[in-house]
């Protein structure tokens, strides 16, 4: 029996990921109630237009705070009204249609490399366009921008009904959310857990602050309470901190009355409480405990007390530019970018090829080989290669679904029932994996678009030869002529997070070559981004496993090093923890020794395409505070040897 490569395995497990049970409500009612209205109305085509802009907005939502989704789905929403009175215009003129497409593609692909709502927004600009220049649109040239982004608003509404209920700030649940996070990463400490909470932390530091930038951006002057959110924000770093200790040499610590204190702060943020119980904390028994203790009772402190003047408490975001610098710093960094253009420039040529195919050759096809290249390539969703595979798969799968539908069910009020299982099915299987939210989209697409054009079953076949088509010219152009895409960068990526951990090294024990020494928030915002890198690295390292050989063996055989280089990072802030609370500081010699080996480590990862040998030579003592630090380096080192 044929057993599945292990890449496409990985691609056809579905993620142990919660059904998000409010956005399959929404889905249902949001493109369900368009066709139903328009059956009402006799206006069939406009509720399908209706129901398609709703499809975006579902897509599109995936912020849990409200005021993030309002930006994650209104913003994209514009473009998308604009991709499609760009494609309606040249709906049906040959080259007129390649070339706009082509243009569309090329600002699209670009616009993707700014950020998730960029990205979101260009996805949106390039999909709608596809769809206005292959499908017929009522006129005048407004009605479908504006019955798309109907569909979109209707998708927000639905998502903010409970806001009033709610009764919780967006800000301070996201505060509260961090604590939460803390917590569990203290209950894993001494754990083969830990690695994956000290992540969660991670992504909630990430989502907390970006909150608060974005609430401070609309306020003109400083919030009391939004400040004293950013000051308990903040104390959340040194418990982060404190925690690296604990789990690499805490005793006390490790007790269950620190998780569970720090989960009763993460109550008090949630309900803006500051009467509270005296900590009752087990006895320190060495400088890690020490630490935990004295993060934890700063935390309680400013949870709780507060500062009598809110506007003294330190502010370490500082006021955020505004939004003509950030936009305009943005345009200049995708213009200057040989990322962006060269992403922009694979697109652009994809769906060049891709429309030439529907607009000029004399053979039946149809807008679908343009949008299998637009949801194949788009750069967020995984690997091209193994997207290419599970788009065919998720297709096919669609298809068998879509064909029953079409075949067996007859149009008219039998398709809002329809409509509300199939939307259902769009949030609960998005989150398994691509392949899953590619065979729950199709069938919608394709009953949709049955509104519009009335081919019926007929539809099924077609598509499915669209979708090999459109799969196979991303993987030929917009893959196999990329050298990037097999010769794979991952090795650069991890040697610059060892390089970035080799500067950390300096900036927690010494001083920077060239610099004057470090203070305390140099070292946290340095760490900070060392963590969020590493984070992405690691996700670049999961990309990189569900591409077929070479790439995913390199990927397989690199991994256990980046498990590595968090291990070390994780030691260094332990260390430095451990110091600030009473161990002995280490020699200048021990610090430049391993931040050298570090450097070392990282020049080898750049000039070579395998592992290479390295010998690691690390003096010290033994008994000192870097030695297990020393330990990690080496091994971290020892992995570094030739694969077979």
């Amino acid at each position: 029996m044929l057993t599945p490569p292990a890449w496409l395995l990985r691609g056809l497990l579905p993620q142990p990921a919660p059904i998000p049970w409010a956005a399959v409500v929404r889905a249902s009612i949001a493109l369900a109630a368009p066709i139903a209205v328009g059956l009402a109305t006799g206006q069939v085509v406009y509720g399908a237009l209706v129901s398609m802009g709703a499809l975006s907005g579902v897509i599109g939502d995936t912020a849990d705070a409200y005021r993030m989704r309002i930006f994650n789905i209104a913003v994209p929403q514009c473009f998308g009204a604009i991709g499609v009175m760009a494609g309606t215009q040249v709906f049906g003129h040959g080259w007129v249609a390649v070339g706009v497409l082509t243009l569309v593609a090329l600002v699209s692909g670009m616009m993707s490399t700014i950020g998730a709502v960029a990205s979101v927004s260009g996805l949106l600009l390039l999909l709608n366009s596809v769809v206005g220049a292959g499908l017929p649109m009522p006129g005048p040239w407004w009605k479908a921008p504006l019955l798309l982004t109907l569909g979109g608003a209707l998708v927000l509404v639905l998502a903010l009904l409970g806001w009033p209920w709610r009764g919780r700030v967006p800000e301070r649940e996201a505060v509260a959310a961090t604590y939460r996070s803390a917590a569990e990463l203290f209950a894993a400490a001494g754990t083969d857990a830990y690695p994956a909470r000290r992540m969660d932390v991670t992504k909630s530091l990430d989502t907390a602050y970006d909150l608060i930038l974005a609430r401070r951006t609309r306020e003109h002057g400083r919030s009391g309470p939004l400040v004293r959110l950013l000051a308990q924000l903040n104390v959340v770093i040194p418990l982060v901190e404190a925690a690296a200790a604990a789990h690499l040499y805490g005793k006390a610590s490790r007790r269950p009355e620190i998780a569970a204190a720090v989960r009763e702060l993460a109550s008090s943020v949630s309900e803006g409480r500051t009467d509270h119980a005296p900590l009752d904390l087990p006895e320190p028994q060495g400088p890690a405990d020490r630490a935990v203790e004295a993060a934890l009772r700063h935390a309680a402190k400013v949870v709780h007390d507060g500062d009598p003047d809110p506007y003294n408490i330190d502010d370490r975001l500082g006021r955020p530019a505004s939004l003509r610098v950030r936009a305009r710093r943005a345009v200049r960094n995708v213009l200057l970018s040989q990322a962006s253009w060269r992403y922009g420039l694979r697109l652009a040529l994809c769906i060049g090829l891709a429309q030439a195919l529907v607009s000029l050759v004399p053979v039946p096809r149809s807008y679908w080989v343009a949008l299998t290249v637009t949801f194949v390539l788009k750069p967020d969703f995984g690997s091209v290669f193994s997207r290419a595979v599970m788009r065919a798969l998720g297709t096919a799968a669609g298809l068998v679904v879509a064909a029953v539908v079409l075949s067996a069910v007859p149009r008219g009020w039998w398709d809002v029932p329809v409509m509300m299982v199939l939307a259902a099915l769009i949030p609960a299987f998005s989150a398994k994996g691509y392949a899953f939210q590619t065979a729950a989209i199709t069938p919608v697409i394709l009953l949709l678009s049955d509104q519009l054009n009335h081919m019926g079953y007929g539809l099924v076949l077609p598509r499915l030869v669209d979708s090999l088509i459109g799969c196979a010219i991303t993987l030929v152009a917009g893959y196999l002529l990329w050298p990037e895409s097999w010769h794979t960068r991952i090795g650069d990526r991890l040697a610059d997070a060892v390089a970035d951990t080799a500067r950390y090294v300096d900036c927690a024990f010494g001083t920077p070559p060239g610099q004057a020494p470090a203070d305390q928030m140099s070292r946290v915002r340095l760490r900070r981004r060392l963590y969020r890198d590493l984070s992405v690295v690691r996700s670049e390292f999961q990309r990189a496993l569900t591409e077929p050989p070479p790439t995913g063996r390199r990927a397989a055989a690199w991994w256990p090093l980046v498990v590595a280089v968090e291990r070390i990072v994780d030691a260094t802030t332990a260390a430095r923890v451990r110091v600030s609370h009473g161990a002995q500081a280490p020699q200048p010699y021990e610090t430049e020794n391993i931040a050298r080996q570090l450097r070392e480590l990282a020049d080898g990862l750049r000039s070579s395409e395998t592992l290479v040998e390295v010998v690691a030579d690390l003096d010290g003592d033994e008994e000192g505070v870097l030695a297990p630090l020393r330990q990690e380096v080496t091994a971290a080192r020892a992995i570094a040897s030739p694969q077979p």
